[in-house]
């Protein structure tokens, strides 16, 4: 009976079904990832301990040094001023940078109402002259006490007149010596007062470098001590301290305080500046030329050196790691001079050791 239902379409149908569930089967297979491929994982390497630098022990050339900015300065110039007060400036003979020679007239004042006064005076001093030959033939027939008073008075007058010349004479202001008008600080007209700065008169023949330093700066600094001196477009100069700033009781080292004058800032003066002698002066340089003074505290030739970051210390002990074929060892050192860059080893290391960095 079943054999009759499997011919004709039955049999076309049940083939139909077979073929269907074939093609599903492979098809979902091909869905699925293949076996055969596998993920390829990155490799993880472990991490690795740092390795601390190692430094070899060297020997090398060591300063000490102590470094100010400073400038080219004339070591002959002086600042010029009137000693009178309140006065006017009548004529003004020359300007910045002019060349000046000793003597020469820089400038006056307007002194016409004390010339005026001087004549008046001069003119009654005529007629006291007359009255003291009178009282001199009567000496005589006056009291004593009478006629000395009256050479008193005569001499007084005569001493007013000498004093009021001179304050006269104080109106006209001269070079001292032959040099440039390096700075000026007045116009003709101006009001001037006494011992105002009128104007610098340097010699500009006579340059050299210096600085002005406080007196914590100049502690162990002295006369004869080498130097470098750096100055921009001229290059490295070498040279010697020769003078030392003359001390002085103004406030900031003589940068600043009073002159007697209401506190005007006294001028520069050679004298307040640390000098230097150069080798060689350099060629373009003029006053005021900038640069920066290397003064050489110590010097030590083959100092044995290790770098500051190979030092250690714990409480009062210093000391370094060596590294040899033996591995790490601690050994106590003595240190001596010590720069940015350097630190000098007086005791416990050799040339040619290594250290190791922190």
């Amino acid at each position: 009976m079943f054999t009759k239902w499997l011919t004709g379409n039955s049999f076309k149908a049940a083939a139909v079904v077979v073929i269907g569930a074939s093609l599903l089967t492979s098809a979902g297979c091909s869905l699925l990832p293949n076996e055969n491929n596998e993920e390829v994982l990155p490799e993880i390497a472990p991490p690795q301990i740092s390795k601390k630098p190692e430094y070899e022990v060297t020997t090398a050339t060591l300063e000490t040094k102590k470094t100010v900015i400073g400038k080219m300065i004339s070591t002959q110039e002086e600042t010029l001023y009137f000693q009178l007060d309140g006065k006017r400036l009548k004529e003004l003979n020359v300007k910045i940078g002019q060349k000046v020679t000793a003597g020469q007239v820089i400038g006056s004042l307007d002194v016409d109402d004390m010339k005026k006064q001087l004549r008046s005076d001069k003119l009654q001093f005529s007629k006291d002259e007359l009255q003291m030959k009178d009282t001199l033939r009567k000496k005589d027939e006056m009291d004593p006490i009478d006629f000395e008073l009256a050479k008193i008075d005569f001499e007084e007058k005569r001493q007013k007149l000498t004093d009021s010349q001179e304050e006269i004479d104080k109106a006209i202001l001269t070079a001292p010596f032959t040099g440039t008008v390096v700075s000026l600080s007045v116009s003709k007209g101006d009001a001037v007062k006494a011992y105002d700065p009128v104007c610098i008169i340097a010699n500009t023949g006579t340059l050299t470098a210096a600085a002005k330093m406080t007196q914590d700066e100049l502690e162990g600094v002295a006369i004869g001590m080498p130097v470098t001196i750096s100055i921009n477009n001229a290059g490295d100069f070498t040279g010697k301290v020769t003078q030392l700033p003359v001390a002085s009781n103004d406030s900031n080292n003589g940068n600043g305080g009073g002159n007697g004058n209401g506190g005007t800032q006294r001028p520069e003066r050679p004298e307040d500046f640390l000098t230097v002698s150069l080798d060689k002066l350099p060629k373009g340089v003029t006053r005021g030329t900038p640069l920066s003074i290397s003064i050489i505290m110590d010097r030590k030739e083959n100092a044995i050196v290790i770098p500051p970051s190979a030092l250690r210390s714990i409480g009062s002990r210093t000391y370094v790691q060596v590294v040899d074929s033996e591995g790490k060892r601690e050994v106590d050192v003595e240190v001596g001079q010590q720069t940015a860059t350097e630190v000098e080893i007086l005791k416990g290391l050799t040339p040619g050791q290594k250290v190791v960095g922190k």
